[in-house]
This record gives C-alpha cells, sequence and structure tokens, in this order.
C-alpha cells in the first residue's frame, strides 16, 4: 500500500465539482488545510506517502475502485507534504493541470459516497 487516509469531514462547497459531469473531480487536502482551502476541500487525516503514485496503480474511495490513469507533476509533492491534490473521473491518460491525478472506474463516485470514517487508499 502506499497511502492509507481516512476521511474526517469537508467543506461546504467541496463535493459541487462531483456533481457536475463536466467537472467531475474532487480535491482532497489534510484535515489542518486553511479554512479558505477546507471549505472546497475533503479533508482527510495525515498519511504517510509509501511510494508515488503511478498509472496503473489502484485507487480506493470509499469502496469504490479506480484505476489512476495519468499523475500530474505536482501532484506526487502535493500529496505527500499536504496530502493535497485534485482527483479527476474522467480516465484520460494526461492530467487536466499538475496538480492532478486523473482516474477511471467501473463505478461513478456519488456525493453520498463521502462519508467520514471512509478511507483513500493507493495500491
Amino acid at each position: 500500500m502506499k497511502y492509507h487516509s481516512t476521511i474526517t469531514g469537508w467543506g461546504e462547497n467541496a463535493l459541487f465539482f462531483l456533481e457536475d459531469p463536466d467537472s467531475n473531480f474532487i480535491i482532497i487536502f489534510n484535515e489542518d488545510a486553511p479554512p479558505e482551502l477546507a471549505d472546497i476541500s475533503v479533508l482527510h487525516t495525515k498519511s504517510q506517502l509509501l511510494g508515488e503514485p503511478a498509472p496503473g496503480d489502484m485507487m480506493f474511495i470509499a469502496d469504490k475502485v479506480f484505476t489512476i490513469t495519468a499523475v500530474g507533476d505536482e501532484a506526487k509533492s502535493t500529496l505527500r507534504d499536504l496530502g493535497h491534490c485534485t482527483l479527476v473521473f474522467k480516465g484520460e491518460s494526461e492530467p487536466d493541470r499538475p496538480g492532478c491525478i486523473m482516474l477511471e472506474g467501473d463505478e461513478k463516485l456519488l456525493v453520498a459516497d463521502i462519508k467520514e470514517g471512509a478511507t483513500i487508499e493507493i495500491h
């Protein structure tokens, strides 16, 4: 396992982009994120990144499975240092932005899936 963290909460506007089919992403951040970033983020416990995420790795979010299809250059360091990146559920082979991890899966991540105590893992 490269990463394991537990969702502790989310900001008032954190799930807005997940509901928008054109955006289809969430922003994650350690639970000590500044208030202006916490408002748009899914917050989780601090965790050590034991290996860089890479295309082909599996990401588990709230018991749903996704394959990592691309990783932006900045996402590796911001996930390690701040627990921060943007998880984009479009399955593209190139990241939308440097801080993105692109994902694809058989099941869509839903707003109802985001719950306190759910886990985020990379294998």
